[in-house]
């Protein structure tokens, strides 16, 4: 006698990862690419401002890189939960999690570069 019920499949359960996705990589992008680029916000500085500068920007960099490898890993796992209805509020978390963590990323790493 078998008391499990079947799972139903969700539908609508591609719905919030490709939001998600089309939200978060073209940001992640953007953020990449203005990230590469502050290193010449000190190309004019003064040897004191530029020496601060560049021992900031190194650990920043390897954090805001790392950030971006968790955003790229919770839009996986969005994209990777099994398609059924209990798992809606889990893949809408992660769906509102990626997004919001290029943020996140982008302010730590503003935070850490001792800008001239």
């Amino acid at each position: 006698m078998d008391t499990t019920a079947p799972v139903e499949r969700d539908r609508r359960a591609y719905v919030a990862p490709l939001v998600s996705t089309l939200l978060t990589l073209p940001a992640a992008a953007v953020t990449l690419f203005f990230a590469g680029l502050s290193p010449m916000a000190c190309d004019s500085c003064e040897d004191a401002a530029s020496d601060r500068f560049d021992a900031s920007f190194g650990p920043a960099w390897t954090v805001f890189t790392g950030g971006l490898v968790l955003v790229l890993l919770l839009l996986v796992a969005c994209w990777a939960l099994p398609r059924n209805r209990g798992n809606r509020g889990r893949r809408l978390a992660l769906a509102l999690a990626a997004p919001g963590a290029v943020v996140l990323n982008v302010i730590v790493f503003a935070a850490m570069v001792d800008w001239p």
